[in-house]
């Protein structure tokens, strides 16, 4: 299952009366629990069932009410670059956002960064949080190499498609 699809089932059981939903499809499962009113909290629970075929397993996605609300600030436009840019970005890997949401580099406003510049990552190393429908996501490298720039700050609004950090690929 795509984490499109999964987006599309958390804002449509959102969006209803159904307090809890639960799929199962080619070996995953997927348990969608609604916040019940006076509670802060919605977990997504995608769960591999035992087989062969199946996907690797997704850690929960939840909602922590330990995020500070995000500053508004405008959204750069990263098409606008100039030729240093362009010379200087030639050949890295880019972490793009796979969503529209707000950029967070650490779980929680007192917690250290996931990474910074100039630290060496995996395909699974979680490298920054974008809160999407006041739900967490955990954003992981998917290359090995070093953090070259973060091109983002804490709190701002992101689009989809748009890089967020640059990686000397190994």
């Amino acid at each position: 299952m795509k984490m499109h699809e999964i987006r599309e089932l958390i804002r449509l059981v959102d969006e209803s009366a159904i307090e809890e939903f639960e799929l199962e499809n080619d070996g995953t499962k997927v348990l969608i629990k609604k916040a019940i009113s006076g509670s802060k909290e919605t977990t997504v629970t995608p769960e591999v069932l035992e087989t062969p075929s199946a996907p690797a397993p997704q850690p929960p996605i939840t909602n922590s009410a330990h995020m500070e609300a995000p500053v508004e600030q405008p959204v750069k436009n990263t098409q606008e670059t100039t030729k240093d840019d362009v010379d200087s970005d030639a050949g890295l890997h880019k972490i793009v956002s796979p969503m529209v949401g707000t950029f967070y580099k650490s779980p929680s406003p007192d917690s250290d960064p996931y990474t910074n510049t100039g630290d060496q990552v995996e395909e699974k190393t979680v490298v920054c949080i974008v809160e999407a429908m006041k739900l967490m996501n955990e954003i992981e490298a998917e290359v090995r190499g070093e953090i070259v720039k973060i091109l983002v700050e804490d709190g701002q609004l992101v689009e989809y498609g748009q890089p967020l950090f640059l990686v000397k690929a190994d």
